[in-house]
């Protein structure tokens, strides 16, 4: 890897991203929004706690949100003072387009899922530059058989989705394509592109739309934004926040004003209340209702109707743009020649960036996969303490809020723009999705993925007492430690980029994470023996009980991952103190004290009744009863692949200056061998005179190997999977008092509803733990090297070597995007349309998970956050 900066930076791109380091003028504007706002907890003002029921698809045309905006190809200033969208009507439909629809959690036979198709297809790190498809059909959208068919489905059936009522038959349908660029960080140029796929001409209703968040109601400010005509294509923006702009609409258009503030006619049942509302376009355009706009020609949402005809294969281009008032010229002439130059630009910062990337469709799809990570981005504005209190000049929320979700977190007061793991089914962050999303996020914009991982640990995020927040849903719940790890490789890869090692960056995050891993000991080890509990740890349903609820027969649930998580934590802070004491002595306190606990972790997880099974050769989870027994669920999961994370690798050559460091391990080596012995080489030198700490040693790390690289277990053709497919064949079965609890194969969706309709940790191959395999088995083999080898796949004959069993690895997770002999990309199943109709087969998805035997895509199919860790495989396999 270089240490030279990166010809990344000399790209036009890459000079933005330096200029934004001292301003940050050119992120002022992205594609902030939501894609959905409703439903969240964020807009949960219920007694009950149902963020569903609260705020529904069906209300959010009408009533505003408190705490963000959404929007179909949604930009917006950092704040969503300023928004910008996109609204169609097909003149078919009952519902004015205004926002992507799906089922929510209760609706869906496998929990909420987005039932539209959208694909994210470009985009630059700073937003100069973003493209994005949405794909309107031209009948009536079938909001209600969606719903109907999906409901009178089972957990034994797969989805229904939009493909399957055949509403795209004959190609009757616009591809919508929205573009944006910026011809300075605050001058938003706006071009539709609407393209005829069907046979005949087609009439569509294009609204292109610019709205104010609604900041004004829930504190009675009299100061509220204003947008107002100035001619037939011309509106004045003001706000008291932000200096004055303007909307220039480039063709004949049709400008329609109302407020985005709730319609509490409908809502609230108060037939007095002044309009217009947020529905007024809706209702306009629907039902014929001129009393629903203003006629005065002013609001605090405007739109630019334009009704189009586009002929069969033709295609319609719109343009509108959105600067500072005190930009003078024709805002249009030069508005070709910057989308041009855009272009242009991303092309040449993506090809700085897949130099190594010589194959098309893999630039094709490591390019979306990027695309998807910068459309992920959201503002995530949520004060718990005002949430919880209401806000001023609104009714008080019931009192059994206090008793409810989120009441530990009063001090956090989040207002940052976030990676979303997607922007529809998770609008909102969890901490270890964020981790795996910094890593992508690095290799194109490595001063925003730092920013991401010191955010979690930042004042108005950590808990004061340590703990990191999971997700809205309970901050309180506990995600997988990944976050030193994520740090170091970050760490790494902006060094490789930029020339320069952010010790400040480092340090900053090795300060917090030692307070985090303080809250793991004191809070998730209950008997204080290094044996770790964590509830579901972010995998849900993986075990044969629901993790985070006590077990059904008393006692704990002693964690094989949950432990093997705290020792690759321990190691990862270790060897980011390392790389600190390198420079500051005084951290080699630091590095021994993480040694130290690592040491205790592994000891605990592997003798004295631990969770490695001499028997089977894995590690299990163990059941501790209260009268004394120990019993391990010997269910055959990723669960148990888990030690293999625990490995970091040290030169020998740095030995020499830490002096202090070495003094103390070699104590351990003297003192207490048993523990050197079972569980590392760190003083024996490998390849490269490399030093080798991990929870394995040869043996062990090869028992693991056998049961991972066989294809009847947990090799597919596309990864590991989270479960043994041996379970197919004997689901694993634990009797207990007359019950019976079952574990078995489910390649795909789960067929059980243990925690929630969408938990499907029994059989997947997921993107995100098969990327730390791969990670795990590069670090083990810079140690071994070329002489140690492993059968894979077992049972073939073929011996590789682990870096090279890593390769095959990320070969075979990439393989599930990329086209086949056939031209088949695997993620798209047996879909006939989008694996052959050229409109759709070069748009992959970057699925939550994927059927662990087909590789068909499943779960939220916009998860480009940890999934798109499938572009660092795509440019680490390359040539």
């Amino acid at each position: 890897m270089s240490s030279s900066p990166s010809a990344l930076f000399a790209t036009a791109e890459g000079k933005r991203l330096v200029a934004a380091r001292a301003s940050g003028a050119w992120r002022a504007w992205g594609p902030y929004l939501s894609e959905r706002q409703w439903g969240t907890v964020r807009e949960d003002y219920s007694p009950d706690g149902d963020s569903w029921a609260s705020f529904t698809h069906d209300q959010s045309r009408m009533r505003a949100y408190r705490w963000g905006e959404d929007g179909i190809a949604g930009f917006g200033e950092r704040h969503l003072r300023w928004c910008l969208g996109l609204a169609l009507w097909n003149g078919q439909d009952s519902i004015l387009k205004e926002r992507l629809f799906g089922l929510a959690n209760q609706e869906g036979n496998h929990g909420e899922d987005v039932k539209e198709l959208y694909y994210y297809l470009d985009g630059l790190p700073t937003h100069s530059y973003m493209r994005m498809l949405y794909k309107y059909p031209q009948t009536a959208f079938p909001y209600d058989r969606l719903v109907a068919e999906n409901r009178a489905r089972g957990y034994e059936d797969t989805e229904f989705e939009l493909v399957d009522t055949g509403i795209f038959a004959e190609n009757r349908y616009h591809d919508v394509f929205v573009d944006y660029a910026k011809a300075a960080p605050d001058d938003i140029l706006m071009r539709v592109t609407i393209a005829n796929r069907g046979p005949d001409a087609a009439e569509l209703h294009v609204l292109p739309q610019l709205w104010a968040r609604n900041i004004w109601d829930w504190t009675a400010r009299t100061d509220i934004p204003e947008i107002r005509a100035l001619s037939a294509r011309e509106a004045q923006a003001t706000h008291p926040e932000l200096p004055e702009m303007r909307l220039h609409v480039g063709q004949e258009t049709e400008l329609l004003f109302c407020d985005n503030e709730t319609n509490r006619r409908r809502v609230y049942d108060e037939p007095a209340a002044p309009g217009p509302f947020k529905d007024g376009l809706h209702d306009y355009l629907i039902h014929g209702d001129a009393a629903a706009l203003r006629a005065e020609k002013f609001g605090t949402k405007c739109a630019a109707h334009h009704r189009v005809t586009v002929p069969p294969g033709g295609e319609v281009i719109l343009r509108l743009r959105f600067r500072p008032a005190s930009t003078e010229g024709d805002p249009f002439v030069d508005f070709d020649t910057i989308f041009a130059m855009r272009i242009a630009e991303a092309d040449e910062f993506y090809g700085a960036v897949q130099t190594q990337v010589t194959e098309a469709d893999a630039r094709l799809v490591q390019r979306q996969a990027f695309a998807g990570m910068l459309w992920s981005k959201q503002l995530y504005d949520y004060d718990v303490r005002t949430w919880l209190m209401g806000d001023s000049a609104e009714p008080k929320p019931p009192e059994s809020r206090w008793q409810g979700r989120n009441v530990d977190w009063v001090h956090m007061r989040n207002a940052d723009i976030i990676s979303m793991p997607d922007k529809w089914e998770y609008p909102w962050y969890a901490s270890w999705d964020l981790a795996f999303h910094s890593l992508p996020l690095a290799q194109i914009d490595p001063d925003f993925a730092k920013q991401q991982l010191l955010l979690l640990t930042g004042d108005n995020y950590m808990h004061p007492n340590g703990q990191l927040p999971a997700y809205e849903y309970e901050f309180g719940d506990a995600n997988p430690p990944i976050h030193a790890w994520a740090t170091w490789r970050v760490f790494e890869r902006d060094r490789d980029l930029t020339g320069i090692a952010d010790y400040t960056f480092l340090k900053r995050m090795l300060n917090k994470l030692a307070l985090n891993f303080t809250w793991w000991v004191n809070r998730r080890d209950a008997g204080g023996r290094n044996i770790f509990q964590g509830g579901f740890l972010g995998l849900d349903n993986i075990g044969i009980f629901d993790r985070s609820s006590p077990v059904p027969m008393g006692g704990t649930l002693s964690q094989s991952d949950a432990t093997a998580w705290m020792a690759m934590y321990a190691l990862n802070l270790a060897r980011v103190s390392i790389e600190l004491a390198l420079v500051d002595h005084a951290y080699q306190d630091m590095v021994v004290k993480f040694f130290e606990h690592f040491l205790y972790i592994a000891e605990a997880a592997a003798k004295h009744g631990g969770l490695w099974d001499e028997q089977d050769e894995f590690f299990y989870d163990r059941l501790e009863l209260p009268d004394g027994q120990k019993i391990p669920i010997r269910a055959r999961t990723i669960v148990g692949l888990i030690p293999l994370f625990a490995v970091e690798i040290l030169r020998h050559f740095d030995q020499p200056r830490l002096p202090e460091m070495i003094d103390r391990m070699k104590w351990f080596l003297q003192n207490r061998p048993d523990l050197g012995a079972l569980v590392s080489q760190w003083d024996v030198p490998g390849e490269h005179h490399l030093a080798l700490m991990s929870m394995l040693r040869g043996h062990r790390m090869k028992c693991l190997l056998r049961r991972m690289l066989d294809e009847d277990e947990f090799l597919s053709p596309y990864g590991v999977r989270s479960v043994s497919r041996a379970h197919e064949r004997e689901p694993y079965i634990f009797a207990w008092a007359g019950q019976q609890f079952v574990l078995p194969y489910w390649p795909a969706e789960s067929h059980s509803g243990l925690f929630g309709g969408n938990s499907n940790w029994r059989g997947p191959v997921w993107a995100q733990m098969n990327y730390l395999i791969i990670d795990s088995l590069r670090q083990f083999h810079s140690y071994y090297g070329d002489d140690f080898l492993v059968e894979c796949p077992v049972g073939s004959g073929t011996m590789l070597t682990l870096s090279e069993i890593a390769d095959e690895l990320a070969r075979r997770v990439t393989r599930l995007f990329l086209r086949d002999e056939q031209g088949r990309r695997p993620i798209h199943g047996d879909c006939a349309l989008t694996q052959s109709d050229p409109h759709f087969r070069d748009l992959p998805l970057f699925y939550e998970y994927f059927h662990g035997d087909t590789g068909r895509g499943v779960g939220a199919s916009h998860q480009t956050g940890w999934t798109g860790l499938v572009a660092l495989l795509i440019g680490e396999t390359a040539g």
